[in-house]
């Protein structure tokens, strides 16, 4: 699918970009056409890939629309009547889209915003109301939902603990921490300020040597989690090591936070001599405490 055309803001939702566009020399468009999602089902999905269309709309000979990047996917046939595609616009179908309004789709979620057609998905990949994908690692879990839809299902399928507070003390034991296929990971959730963390330790491969990484996640916006503060520590043998960071919203993924390293690191010979040098069993204990940075702005109910 091609990159969307460019809006421009006086530009009565006409797309702009360096080739001219379907209905720029028209008048239509003044009123936009509000319609719901389910009245459009199909007018604007591509046959091939099943997302929206966006110019130029390709159309066989009978009719039939398709994305112009598929084309050469079915080999510049149609897939419902096999006739030659050759190279027919529907103009018709890309002018009524410049002048189509949609709700977002996340609207069941509480979005109440109408867009043009080409701005749509700009949006919703930036939506506040987008659902949440389901933040527990070590499974490629497809769940996804509301902030108190995740945290049931965090607490219900994934048995994780909910705790109080802000501050906390998570114990981490690890059978044959030398082992290097025997990784391993624990998630914690903290209700704090009103708002809900996660606190995660994960084992993993750096090249070939296992590491150990703890860090914070905040279950929401990453504006939001802006607003935190947050300290680790781990120690053992008279030593200590600090971590302070910002947490991260639980949009970026884990792996992601874990990969830039953001967050407190360990080498398995520094976990090993925190805990005491018993190379048999690994056992860590990680505090931390999250606080609010001076001037955020306060939680409005």
């Amino acid at each position: 699918m091609e990159e969307l055309p460019s809006v421009s803001e006086d530009s009565n939702c006409k797309p702009t970009s360096s080739n001219e566009q379907p209905g720029s020399q028209s008048k239509i468009g003044k009123k936009p056409i509000v319609l719901k999602s389910g009245d459009i089902d199909g007018l604007l999905e591509c046959l091939v890939c099943s997302n929206s269309m966006f110019p130029p709309i390709q159309q066989c000979p009978s009719g039939h629309t398709l994305c112009n990047s598929c084309r050469n996917k079915v080999n510049n046939k149609c897939p419902i009547c096999r006739k030659e595609i050759g190279n027919i616009r529907c103009l018709a179908l890309e002018k009524f889209a410049v002048v189509l309004h949609l709700p977002c789709t996340y609207h069941h979620y509480g979005c109440s915003e109408m867009f043009p057609y080409y701005n749509k998905l700009q949006h919703e990949a930036q939506c506040i109301f987008k659902p949440y994908l389901c933040p527990h690692p070590g499974s490629n879990c497809p769940f996804s939902g509301d902030i108190p839809a995740l945290l049931s299902h965090l607490q219900e399928t994934h048995k994780v603990d909910l705790q109080a507070g802000c501050t906390f003390n998570h114990r981490y034991v690890k059978q044959d921490p030398c082992s290097v296929d025997n990784l391993a990971w624990t998630l914690t959730l903290f209700n704090c300020f009103g708002y809900y963390f996660c606190l995660h330790f994960e084992a993993f491969l750096l090249g070939r040597e296992p590491m150990y990484m703890a860090f914070v996640r905040f279950i929401g916006e990453e504006s939001e989690a802006r607003k935190f503060s947050y300290c680790l520590e781990v120690g053992g043998n008279g030593r200590k090591l600090t971590w302070q960071g910002v947490p991260r919203s639980i949009r970026t993924h884990h792996r992601a936070v874990r990969d830039s390293h953001d967050g407190l690191v360990l080498q398995r010979s520094l976990a090993l001599y925190f805990s005491g040098g018993d190379r048999k069993e690994l056992k860590l204990r990680v505090s931390g405490r999250i606080w609010r940075e001076i001037g955020a702005i306060k939680r409005i109910n």
